[in-house]
């Protein structure tokens, strides 16, 4: 199975950072973002990688190069302008899927966490198109995303929503009749939980939503100073 690192996005929050270095290469804990989760799937036992990129890419590629120096074979989904998350999975299916793949990885590049991606595995439910790793809501997003049942899926509505943390793993047919216009990802998987066709797990590890140049710091400032304490 391959997974998908989703760096395609110009990190408008974050700017003045942006500005000269993609959202991915920035630094927190005395790494780029991107390079946490490399190794987190490298660990996790994912060798193959793909990368999407637009604004700044080619620092990501010069930075990154082709994997080896990390472990594993990493490819690159280059769009130009970029495109929304739906439909920069799509660009990339081709690299996703060429092995006969069903299923592939995907994890937004401007988060943290300590999830262990070798957990998620295929759902049992054989009509499941989608599994989301859920995290409860941080302060900025109170509100969550989605309803995670007693029964494993989720729903648009209901209380107690999760929120979604930018972790998943997806089934190509997800996307079957869509092309690379297709939009944001959110969208997507709302018309898949109409259908009952996605489920969820509930992470209560550490995650982070490094959206702003202050979460940015706080979380290179906690790294830090979890490495000292290790």
């Amino acid at each position: 199975m391959k997974a998908m690192i989703l760096a395609a996005g110009k990190g408008e929050r974050m700017r003045p950072l942006t500005l000269t270095t993609p959202k991915p290469l920035l630094s927190a804990g005395g790494q780029p973002l991107i390079v946490h989760h490399i190794e987190r799937l490298r660990d996790a036992g994912f060798s193959d990688i793909v990368i999407n990129h637009a604004w700044l890419g080619e620092q990501i590629e010069a930075r990154l190069g082709d994997g080896e120096a990390f472990g594993v074979s990493i490819r690159y989904s280059a769009e130009g302008e970029p495109l929304e998350t739906a439909g920069g999975i799509i660009r990339a299916l081709p690299l996703l899927t060429d092995a006969g793949d069903d299923w592939f990885l995907v994890v937004n590049g401007d988060i943290w966490s300590d999830f262990d991606f070798s957990q998620l595995l295929a759902p049992a439910d054989a009509d499941a198109d989608a599994l989301l790793v859920m995290v409860s809501n941080p302060p900025h997003h109170p509100e969550g995303d989605f309803h995670l049942q007693d029964n494993g899926f989720l729903n648009p509505d209901g209380a107690d929503k999760l929120t979604f943390s930018g972790i998943s793993l997806l089934h190509r047919r997800l996307f079957d009749e869509l092309d690379d216009a297709a939009g944001k990802l959110g969208p997507v998987l709302r018309r898949a939980m109409a259908r009952n066709r996605v489920t969820g797990l509930h992470h209560n590890g550490q995650w982070v939503d490094v959206g702003t140049p202050e979460r940015l710091q706080s979380l290179d400032q906690w790294l830090h100073e979890r490495a000292r304490t290790s």
